[in-house]
C-alpha cells in the first residue's frame, strides 16, 4: 500500500468561473427557500429540509490510533457529545412515499484546535450520503442538477408521488444489469430503504490533518444491522420514516463506526471529481471512533424544535485540519451561510453553535 499523500493548498484547482457557479447556486436556492417559505409561512432548509431522525449520540475517538490517522480531531482519544440528523434531499417537505437519497448530518461537540476561517464556536461537522460518490463532477454540473430539481418545488405531490413509482422501477432495472443513475435516484428512484441500516459517506474529499480523505459512517450494532436492506413500506404513510425511525431507536443503544479513507494516488482518488469512486483496494476505511446512541425516541416534534430550528450543520463548520476540499465542497461555504442566514431571518430565530445538544427523552417504558 502507497504512503497517504500530504496535504498541500494546491491540491485544489480552483476554476476561473468558480464565482460565478456560486452566485447562480445562491440564486437557485433562494428561488426555494422564498417559495417553501411562502407555502409554510416558516423557513426550511433549501436541502434536507425534512429530518426523520435526531438523535443525541457520544462519539468516542478510538486510542492508539496510529499516525496516520491520529490527526485533526482524532489526535487525542476521548469522548465528544455529538447530534446525528437524519434527512432526505429535497428541499421541501414531502411524503416519505417520494423516495430518494438519505442523508446524515453529524455535528461533534467540544472540538478543540486552530478553526476554519468563520466557524463559530467548538464543533465539527460532517455531512454525508448514503452512496460512496456524488451526482455531478463539480459544482457547476451540479448547478445544473439543481436547476432541474428545482423546478419541481410546490408542484404538484402526486406527481411527485406516481414519478418516484416509475423512476424506482427503473433504477431496478438499471441494476439488475450492472448499472445506476444518481440522477434517477435523486429525482426519486432510490430504494425506500430504512436509514438506520444504511452506511453514509461524506462522498467529497477533506483535509486530514497532515492528510487527505473521505470518511464514512457504518452501522455496527445488531440494532442498526439488522435494517440494512430494509424497504419501508410508505403507501397511506407520509411520514413513514419519522415513524420507523422513532421506534426501532428506542429499541436498545446504537452504535457507528466513523471509519477514513485516506488518498494514496491523486490520479486515482481525485480531490475535484467526487464522481470518481476511491478504490478501496487502494485504500480502505479505517475505523478512527465510535458513535454510540443509546434508547431513546429517535424523532419527535420537540426532538425538532431543537434541532430542525435551532441548529445548522455545515461541511465549513469545523477545525481548519479538516477543511473541505474540491469544488463542490468549496461552493457550500457561500450556499449553506446564505440558506441558514435565510432561515434565521425569516424565522425570527438565531442560529448557532450549541456547547451541547440534550434532545427531549420521554419515559420509553
Amino acid at each position: 500500500m502507497q504512503p497517504p499523500i500530504y496535504y498541500t493548498p494546491d491540491i485544489e484547482q480552483i476554476p476561473d468561473d468558480e464565482a460565478e457557479t456560486i452566485a447562480g447556486l445562491n440564486a437557485v436556492l433562494k428561488d426555494i427557500l422564498d417559495t417553501t417559505s411562502a407555502d409554510y409561512g416558516h423557513a426550511v432548509r433549501a436541502v434536507h429540509a425534512k429530518s426523520h431522525g435526531l438523535i443525541e449520540a457520544e462519539l468516542e475517538v478510538r486510542a492508539d490510533l496510529p499516525s496516520e490517522l491520529a490527526q485533526g480531531l482524532f489526535a487525542n482519544p476521548g469522548r465528544h457529545p455529538a447530534v446525528l440528523r437524519i434527512s432526505t434531499n429535497p428541499g421541501d417537505i414531502l411524503a416519505d412515499s417520494i423516495s430518494v437519497p438519505r442523508g446524515v448530518a453529524l455535528k461533534i461537540m467540544n472540538v478543540d484546535g486552530p478553526r476554519l476561517e468563520g466557524a463559530e464556536g467548538r464543533t465539527q461537522d460532517f455531512i454525508m450520503v448514503n452512496g460512496p460518490v456524488f451526482s455531478a463532477p463539480d459544482a457547476a454540473s451540479f448547478l445544473k442538477n439543481l436547476k432541474l430539481l428545482a423546478k419541481t418545488t410546490d408542484r404538484a405531490e402526486w406527481a411527485k408521488k406516481a414519478l418516484s413509482a416509475v423512476l424506482r422501477g427503473t433504477e431496478r432495472a438499471l441494476e439488475a444489469v450492472g448499472g445506476e443513475s444518481a440522477t434517477l435516484k435523486t429525482m426519486g428512484g432510490a430504494p425506500n430503504v430504512h436509514p438506520l441500516g444504511e452506511t453514509y459517506y461524506t462522498q467529497t474529499a477533506f483535509r486530514f490533518g497532515d492528510h487527505v480523505a473521505k470518511l464514512s459512517l457504518v452501522p455496527v450494532s445488531q440494532t442498526l444491522t439488522r435494517h440494512t436492506g430494509e424497504m419501508i413500506n410508505a403507501k397511506g404513510r407520509p411520514d413513514a420514516l419519522r415513524e420507523t425511525i422513532a421506534q426501532d431507536a428506542a429499541k436498545g443503544p446504537c452504535e457507528w463506526d466513523l471509519r477514513v479513507q485516506l488518498c494514496r494516488d491523486l490520479e486515482k482518488m481525485p480531490v475535484e471529481d467526487p464522481t470518481v469512486l476511491w478504490g478501496e483496494e487502494i485504500s480502505p476505511f479505517r475505523s478512527v471512533a465510535i458513535l454510540r446512541a443509546a434508547p431513546q425516541p429517535g424523532w419527535s416534534e420537540a426532538r425538532a424544535a431543537i434541532v430542525d430550528e435551532t441548529l445548522r450543520f455545515s461541511v465549513w463548520t469545523g477545525l481548519e485540519a479538516h477543511r473541505p476540499l474540491g469544488s463542490v465542497n468549496r461552493v457550500r461555504r457561500a450556499t449553506y451561510e446564505m440558506s441558514s442566514g435565510f432561515r434565521a431571518r425569516t424565522n425570527g430565530c438565531p442560529i448557532h453553535e450549541p456547547a451541547t445538544v440534550t434532545l427531549p427523552r420521554p419515559d420509553l417504558t
